[in-house]
């Protein structure tokens, strides 16, 4: 059985990866959520649209301002994880090159 320890590494980036362009998103969202949801309480409104349009405005915005900066994390692991598969497919024929066939 090969060494797991680069795979895990891989995943945990992944992870860490995922929750950083996710929170800016998830975290406006929750805080507009909750603020319209207090208004909403103190007010007596119950008004399912009211909560849909800020969280969608607010959601563009986190979008334009952070999505250069997310799509760059995302991009930055996509290319390490694509020069990690060159780089062990460069070591798997290097291996295979000493071999004889049958």
């Amino acid at each position: 059985m090969e060494d797991i320890t680069p795979l895990l590494a891989l995943a945990d980036r992944m992870l860490w990866t995922t929750a950083l362009v996710a929170a800016p998103v998830l975290i406006a969202s929750l805080a507009v959520g909750l603020a319209v949801g207090v208004v909403q309480a103190a007010t007596s409104v119950n008004e399912q649209t009211l909560t849909f349009v800020p969280k969608l405005a607010v959601t563009a915005l986190v979008l334009v301002l952070f999505g250069s900066a997310m799509m760059a994390l995302v991009g930055e692991f996509a290319q390490d994880v694509f020069t990690r598969i060159a780089l062990i497919g460069q070591s798997g024929q290097a291996g295979q090159s000493g071999q004889v066939g049958p």
